[in-house]
């Protein structure tokens, strides 16, 4: 991969990662500003119910946040782009699609493969 690609590459996730840091800060200044005490029980069963769904996501997006510091370090010790599996160079193609890939597409194939092997046991 060019370095111009491996620029490309880290800007694209940096990029992803203010956004979710951005929409991360949101939630929590919403939920802090919120008002607990709502009368209806009603009202406040669904008030949880919207912010375990947004507490929820927010995990999710912790999560994303990991591997795309993961990716950003995997750029700066140039194993980025690179099958951890096989050593192979993940297509560009699939790095566009997923910028935080780990395994080119055979070994993601084989995983999911595995994956759905174990769950029906």
């Amino acid at each position: 991969m060019s370095p111009e690609q491996l620029e490309y590459f880290r800007q694209k996730l940096i990029s992803w990662r203010d956004e979710l840091v951005r929409e991360s800060q949101q939630t929590i200044d919403h939920l802090r500003s919120e008002v607990r005490d709502v009368g209806d029980e009603a009202e406040r069963a669904s008030r949880e119910t919207e912010n375990s769904f947004e507490l929820r996501t927010r995990d999710r997006y912790r999560k994303l946040l990991n591997k795309i510091n993961g990716a950003l370090s995997r750029i700066d010790d140039g194993r980025y782009g690179y099958c951890d599996e096989t050593g192979e160079e993940i297509g560009l193609a699939r790095l566009e699609a997923r910028p935080i890939a780990t395994l080119c597409l055979d070994a993601q194939e084989r995983w999911e493969h595995r994956q759905r092997q174990h769950k029906d046991r």
